[in-house]
Formats: structure tokens, sequence, C-alpha cells
């Protein structure tokens, strides 16, 4: 070996040891965020070290989270792995499937079976002890198990499908079930999910509203009862960044706006701040466009409709609601609307104190899933 190969060898092991102590640096030194924009959701946080969780390896499974959470230009570290991936043939990057048309489809991640079962018992207790609110649960399938012609050839949805007939068939028979697969299955060739998000579009809440009335008994509007508002043609939404896949079409958001729309108040409870519309349009400016929907998630937030005669509703929820809630304010004189991941009240004095009669408990099938906080229902609270 020449001494020239022997110095360019040197160079090249000096540069990436201060390329590996400067993203070591990077990582120490800037301040962690608490919150992804592009991923809706709260990133991990440095793990409180004990000795119990040590053993248990929990210490260690949290900190891995943590640092893949945290690490220093995360987003265009998984842009390039994405990108290599997809040069191989790969179809799968960050848990997040390229179907086909452009379709970015989210992993359904299945979770220990008990958490489940002790999910659906948290209901079942809360409808014991709460006789006088008529309750519905609406758990809403995720584009993966929707969306079958949009899949990569070896994936199959079949698994949160079975995991929702679980459900369906473990909440006690007092409990109304709104199934929204058959009607939303037989719309899956319509835009009724986002391609780069993954929550579901306004027409795809559009049907599940249009499900829920049958069973409720109010009398539904139609499509051509409202004017559909193109806000953007331009979203690219969490799946987009999760995934680090490229070279796919944006999205578009729109509203359904009733033609003969009531006035109405909203009121975001515990910011103690309130306006007169269910959008926040400034929020287009954003990377997170979805949050045009009610300014994102919040703990209580109360719609008082103008509908006198109307019964009123509390809902518990998650964001896939954000888009789905606008269509019920022809119905009701006010809606209460809980997210249990932030909400630190008790839900079941919430609807004994402003008398509250129908509740519907609306979550995608995801966050239902792999999120603890359904079982804050029963948390009573001094």
């Amino acid at each position: 070996m020449s001494r020239y190969d022997k110095l360019l060898q040197y160079v090249m092991a000096i540069l990436f040891l201060i390329f590996i102590g400067l993203i070591l640096f990077l990582n120490l030194m800037l301040p962690k965020e608490v919150f992804s924009e592009s991923e809706n959701r709260k990133l991990e946080q440095l793990p409180v070290f004990s000795f119990h969780s040590f053993i248990s390896g929990k210490f260690t499974s949290d900190f891995e989270k943590y640092m893949m959470d945290q690490f220093v230009a995360r987003e265009i570290w998984v842009g390039v792995k994405s990108n290599a991936d997809r040069l191989i043939g790969k179809k799968e990057s960050n848990g997040v499937y390229l179907g086909k048309e452009g379709y970015l489809l989210q992993k359904f991640v299945e979770r220990n079976e008990s958490e489940l079962k002790e999910k659906v018992q948290t209901i079942n207790s809360f409808h014991f002890s709460t006789p006088e609110l008529t309750k519905y649960v609406m758990l809403v399938p995720t584009a993966v198990s929707v969306l079958q012609s949009k899949l990569p050839d070896y994936v199959s949805g079949d698994r949160e499908r079975v995991l929702l007939n679980d459900v369906r068939t473990s909440l006690n028979p007092g409990i109304h079930y709104v199934d929204v697969y058959p009607v939303l299955s037989s719309r899956q060739n319509e835009p009724i999910y986002y391609k780069t998000d993954h929550h579901w579009t306004s027409k795809g809440a559009f049907y599940a509203y249009q499900q829920l009335s049958k069973q409720m008994g109010f009398i539904q509007k139609r499509e051509e009862d409202f004017d559909i508002r193109i806000l953007t043609n331009d979203f690219y939404g969490s799946l987009y960044s999760k995934s680090g896949f490229r070279n796919v079409s944006p999205d578009s958001i729109g509203l359904y706006i009733p033609k003969n729309e009531w006035m109405y108040t909203v009121e975001y409870v515990e910011e103690q701040q309130r306006t007169d519309s269910m959008y926040e349009l400034e929020n287009m400016k954003k990377k997170d466009k979805y949050t045009v929907f009610f300014n994102g998630n919040h703990p209580l937030i109360k719609i008082n409709t103008g509908h006198k005669e109307g019964q009123k509703l509390l809902v518990v929820k998650d964001s896939y609601a954000n888009s789905f809630i606008p269509f019920l304010t022809s119905h009701f004189s006010e809606i209460y609307i809980v997210d249990l991941r932030y909400y630190e009240g008790d839900v079941a004095s919430l609807a004994q104190q402003h008398q509250i009669h129908d509740m519907l408990i609306l979550y995608n099938m995801n966050t239902f899933v792999e999120d603890p906080s359904i079982n804050n229902l029963t948390d009573t609270k001094e």
C-alpha cells in the first residue's frame, strides 16, 4: 500500500470520527422535541432510570425509542433510508407500506390481546356504572384493512378486521356498535382515506356519519345538502413524513359546509377560548394541515349549536373524530368532546353535570389498540 493510500485512509477515518462526534454532540446538545407535527404524535422522552426498569428491559426498550424519536435530522435520515429501500424494490418503510396508485398505508401493529380485552372491559364497566347514558361505539378500520385493492400483493388487512369483530362481540349487548366497515369497503374506490396521511377524509367521515344516523335515528343529510369547499391540493400528511417515501402525489383537504348552516359557538374549555368556527383556516399554512379541524386535539371542547330541541351528545374520541363531528352539529343542541389523552376530569361526572343523554366513543382501530388512554374512562377523579 502506497503512502498516498495510507494517508487517504487516515483522512477518511478522521473525517468519519468527526462526523460521528458531531452527530453525538448535536444529539446531546440540541433541545428535545415533545411533539411531531408531521406525524401528529408525542415523541418519546428520556426515560427515568430505575433498577427494576433496567432488569425488566423496559428502560432499554424505552431508551431505544427515545433515541429513534430524538435523533438529529431524523426526517432526513428516514427519507434517505426509504429511498434506498425503494431502489431495491422494498415496499415498506418505518411501518408504512408503499401501496398501489401512490397510497401510503399505515401498518397495523397488533398489541397484547390482554390489553385489548382490558380496554373493552373498561367500556363495559363504564356502561354498567352510567345506565342513564345511551352509548354508541364506532371503531373505524384503517386504510390497510379497507383499501384492499391498494395494498402491496404480499400484505393483508385481515387481522385488523378480526380484532374489530372481537371487540364488537365482546361489548355489552346494551352498547350500540356502529359497524362502518361495510359502507367504507363498498366505497373503497372513492377518496375516503388520504393517500399520504393516516386519517380518513371528510368524504369517508361523511359515509360513517350516515351509518351512525341509522342507529341514532336522526334524519341524515345527503351529500347534496353540503357545499364541498376544497382548502388545498397540496397536503402531505403524517405517513409521508413517517415513511420517507417521496415522489407521491399530495392530497386535497375538503370541508363539507351545510347549505343551511346554523350559527354555533365552539369553546375550548381548558384553554378558555371561544370561537364561531370548527375550522382553523390559518393551519393551512402549517405542515399538519389536518389540524384545520378544531385546531387539532384538545382535552375538552363544547359546541353549542343553537338547536334548542336537540339532545346533548358526549363524544370520547381520537383525532379521527375531528373531521367527523362537524356532521353532527345539525342534530344536537350541545356536543361535548373529550380526548382522554389529555382530559383529566371525570367523564361520568361531566355527563351527569350537563344532563347528557347520548354518548359516542369514536376511535380508529390503530389508536384504540395502541393507546392506553381509553382506560381513563373509568378513573374517578376527586
